[in-house]
């Protein structure tokens, strides 16, 4: 049997745990699976592209488990009462083909996208920051903001959307959060101001600047998040020279990263060397650093391991037969018999 998480399974799990919890798990998950990166077999996700948006299938394998998730951008579809981005995914017994766990991706990508920031962000961002700005405030946003709080000690964001609409109800729902400073800024300029860390998750498709030269100060940190296919960029090219660039994946993020602009020869570092210690995330304190995340498989397979774990663990979802169960494994056409029902004769 596969185990099987939907939407409100998924809610329920994150509910029961507390969002903080599933956050910094989660993170500790895509870390460990960052440190074994040499254990995964890798290649950039596979896109068909169209006007408006994209469908991208993300797939990643150990010796144990192989991972994949569907997931689609498309920004024009708030307008029609649907999700920017919506995902499934699944994991798969690597001895045996069998599916193990099929699951709801939409709430958990928003958690491990967030899990994923602010774990960079560690490594990267200087010691004792406890201000940040936060430009795009739509459904990604609540989630970057309790993961930076959480996991990093953020105390006061600053936000900024051209939806003031977005930054209204990212400002009701979180209006309580404890310890968590919100204030509508503006501009961008003012929004990033004095920032910490900058974090962007901006949803149109198209070659944006979000971020200028001008607004970057010595020793911030920058979360680059929105740039995430080719066509999709927030920050000024110039930005890109001048920073530490981190990416997860770099044959990825060459195409769908803020990297799409600069050569291919341009210098970056993936992020797993980072992990592993075998180079320093952020090598001063006025160094300007750069996370150009684009969102890479293994966060996914570490994403739908804790669900599957933590899943099981709370009894969450339920037992589906998605492949057969054979009396005969060689005999597939026996389900499209019908049963005979036993008759019990009375002498």
């Amino acid at each position: 049997m596969t185990r099987y998480i939907d939407v409100q399974d998924l809610a329920r799990l994150v509910n029961r745990k507390g969002l903080p919890s599933c956050l910094g798990e989660m993170a500790e998950y895509i870390r460990q699976d960052y440190l074994r990166w040499h254990d995964f077999e890798k290649c950039p996700r596979l896109a068909n592209h169209s006007p408006d948006g994209v469908i991208e299938l993300m797939p990643v394998s150990d010796a144990n488990l192989y991972a994949f998730k569907y997931v689609n951008g498309h920004p024009k579809n708030t307008h029609n009462g649907l999700l920017t981005v919506m995902a499934f995914g699944a994991l798969g017994d690597v001895d045996t083909g069998a599916p193990v766990l099929l699951s709801e991706m939409t709430l958990t990508t928003a958690i491990r996208t967030a899990a994923t920031s602010a774990l960079a962000a560690r490594y990267l961002a200087r010691p004792g920051s406890r201000s940040m700005a936060l430009i795009g405030n739509g459904s990604q946003s609540e989630f970057q903001a309790i993961a930076f709080h959480t996991m990093l000690g953020i105390e006061e964001i600053r936000l900024y959307d051209i939806d003031r609409d977005a930054s209204a109800k990212l400002l009701a729902n979180l209006a309580s959060y404890p310890g968590l400073k919100l204030t509508l800024a503006g501009s961008v300029a003012e929004a990033v101001r004095g920032a910490d860390i900058v974090t962007t998750v901006t949803a149109d498709k198209a070659y944006a600047t979000i971020l200028t030269p001008q607004m970057i100060e010595p020793g911030m940190h920058l979360n680059a998040v929105g740039g995430d296919c080719p066509g999709k960029t927030e920050l000024h090219r110039e930005i890109v020279e001048r920073a530490r660039v981190i990416v997860e994946y770099e044959p990825q993020s060459r195409i769908e990263g803020e990297i799409q602009q600069m050569p291919a020869d341009s210098p970056t570092t993936e992020f797993w060397q980072v992990v592993q210690g075998l180079v320093a995330g952020r090598e001063s304190d006025v160094q300007v650093t750069l996370f150009d995340s684009v969102g890479f498989a293994i966060e996914d397979y570490s994403a739908l391991r804790y669900v599957l774990d933590v899943a099981k663990a709370l009894e969450i979802g339920s037992d589906i037969a998605l492949v057969p169960a054979l009396e005969n494994p060689k005999d597939l056409y026996a389900l499209l018999q019908p049963k005979v029902a036993s008759v019990k004769r009375i002498a």
